[in-house]
């Protein structure tokens, strides 16, 4: 199987300014996912798509293929499916991959062997598309209703029952997200078709969405991987 991965990795974050280029235990976040699908042993192609030019320089000395990015595909609205699409049918178009791979930078907890690992999945079960996440076993979940009643979502407050009868419920993490070509141009989305769950472990749920993040998931990735390619 011709399997291609993509990093996206724009320059603007509001959250955190610079956030891809910023140093995640002495390595710029965006450059820690370039090693790590470097690592993989069943990737073709990688492709970075950045708007930015520091963070496509990111990429000098790797067996990378830099994709400069188009401004629409770049905003804080933008689809990743969109950037990807546009890849397609641009760069990808004479020499199609079966499958890709697509890294989200700021979700930087991949153990070793996890990017091959889905990929054998992946052809395993014949899926269509695909997202690594851990199971929830003991998360009770409430949300607020526009009218601010709160309501148990994934359980019923009136009969709980024990732990133990409860089904466990799965946080995509986006670590990983698999898919065929074919699903993403047909569906205009990264899920479609048969989609699959490719395992984690709990540590791995969590991503950098703000400043408070980064400290705890450096720290998640030093005690549980300590590994940096």
């Amino acid at each position: 199987m011709k399997v291609d991965a993509v990093i996206l990795a724009r320059g603007g974050s509001k959250g955190i300014p610079r956030k891809n280029l910023l140093p995640f235990l002495g390595i710029p976040l965006v450059e820690l996912s370039i090693r790590q699908a470097l690592h993989s042993k069943l990737v073709r192609n990688i492709y970075l798509s950045s708007d930015s030019d520091e963070i496509l320089s990111l990429a000098d000395g790797y067996e990378v293929i830099k994709i400069k990015r188009p401004d629409i595909f770049a905003t804080d609205t933008a689809r990743s499916e969109d950037a990807v699409i546009d890849l397609l049918k641009k760069d990808l178009s004479i020499n199609t991959p079966e499958l890709i791979v697509l890294f989200e930078p700021t979700a930087p907890l991949r153990r070793l062997g996890d990017i091959d690992n889905a990929i054998v999945q992946f052809e395993e079960e014949k899926a269509d598309s695909m997202f690594s996440g851990a199971f929830l076993e003991d998360f009770l979940l409430w949300k607020r209703s526009e009218n601010g009643i709160l309501n148990s979502v994934n359980y019923d407050y009136k009969v709980q029952g024990p732990r133990q009868q409860r089904k466990p419920d799965i946080v995509e993490n986006g670590a990983l997200y698999l898919f065929t070509p074919d699903c993403l141009i047909k569906n205009s989305n990264r899920f479609g078709g048969k989609i699959s769950h490719y395992e984690n472990d709990f540590w791995q749920s969590f991503e950098i969405d703000s400043k408070n993040d980064w400290p705890f998931v450096e720290l998640i990735y030093k005690t549980y991987i300590n590994y940096f390619y």
